[in-house]
């Protein structure tokens, strides 16, 4: 009993301490501390432009959490450069500060989820302002850091198909990073962004423009009523999000040509919760499923696989919708996700 109430002390400790995270990202005072030798709370509000007693009552909680080191002699505070290699904008994909952003979107649901338990339904997209933004950030510094060398060369010969000049669709595509790096890499290929969110796609053609990219487009669709002929199509983590995801797999098959094929990145895990005990990050799926996930699919009548419908449930749709699938890939470095290529049959 005592171990157990300790860990649930942890439990109350540790999600205070990711507010402190949400707070030291957003800040920049991460990025401020990491370039300072140690310094006080007036020193570093001032490098930072912030109100020093924010600061101080921000820096007095990282300590305590044991995220920042404390010299009482001199009353300063300092950055492990070990700490803040997970912690800074520098740190790109390995930034896990950025995460502890979710919990306050979280925060702003979580009565609406309450209510689901008694009344059903879900909460609807429209009750997540912020999520466009962070979901563009998060998967921004792994598309810099993997997309093009790392993911896209699962396929054999696709990076060469690509520069040659093939017609792509991203489903899904938030704004729109992913197809602009493609565009970018290989000029010959046309891409076309897709998604329902018009906040997204007109932050996929701003940085088109910006980028000079001519063969990237983007367009407001339903990805469920997909229309047009590629070679490629690909969707990252959008499967299980979708309010009906049998029929987004059956309108991306029938756009593809023959020869095409579907790659398919989503969350990696089992569909049985007991395989799921020693995942890495299982809790927090779960969390982002019941919080965002799920019941966002669930407000439109849809399905709610949820963030962990695993790997067994995802053959078993891509199965269905008539693709083979190849042997579920990883990419070195990328824990969270699952590779999987679809050919149709």
């Amino acid at each position: 009993m005592d171990a157990f109430a300790e860990r649930v002390l942890g439990i109350i400790n540790g999600a205070g301490l990711g507010y402190v995270l949400s707070v030291g990202h957003r800040t920049g005072l991460f990025d401020t501390m990491a370039g300072m030798s140690p310094a006080t709370a007036a020193q570093i509000a001032e490098t930072a432009g912030l109100r020093e007693r924010y600061v101080r009552e921000w820096l007095n909680g990282a300590t305590v959490g044991r995220i920042l080191d404390y010299e009482p002699e001199h009353g300063t505070y300092w950055l492990p450069p070990e700490h803040a290699a997970f912690l800074t904008r520098a740190a790109g994909s390995d930034n896990l500060a950025f995460q502890a952003q979710y919990l306050a979107m979280f925060g702003l649901v979580e009565d609406d989820v309450v209510a689901c338990f008694r009344d059903g339904g879900g909460v609807p997209y429209s009750k997540f302002p912020t999520f466009q933004a962070l979901m563009a950030e998060d998967s921004a510094s792994s598309f810099d850091a993997a997309l093009v060398e790392g993911v896209l060369p699962l396929v054999p010969g696709l990076p060469e198909r690509l520069h040659a000049g093939i017609d792509v669709a991203d489903v899904g595509c938030g704004q729109g990073h992913a197809i602009n790096l493609m565009a970018r890499a290989f000029p010959n290929s046309r891409f076309t962004g897709l998604d329902l969110s018009a906040e997204g796609i007109d932050a996929g053609r701003a940085e088109a423009n910006a980028l000079g990219l001519t063969n990237a487009v983007f367009e407001v669709r339903d990805i469920a009523t997909l229309v047009g002929a590629f070679d490629l199509v690909t969707g990252f983590d959008i499967v299980h999000d979708q309010a009906h995801p049998r029929q987004v797999l059956a309108s991306i098959h029938a756009a593809l040509r023959p020869g095409g094929l579907f790659l398919c990145a989503d969350i990696a895990g089992s569909s049985k919760v007991h395989e799921n005990m020693d995942h890495p990050t299982g809790p927090w799926l779960y969390t982002t499923s019941l919080f965002h996930c799920m019941t966002v699919s669930l407000a439109y009548d849809g399905e709610g696989l949820g963030t962990m419908w695993g790997e067994d449930v995802a053959l078993e749709y891509f199965a269905r919708a008539g693709f083979r699938v190849e042997e579920p890939r990883h990419v070195a470095g990328d824990p969270v996700n699952v590779y999987y290529v679809c050919h149709p049959v």
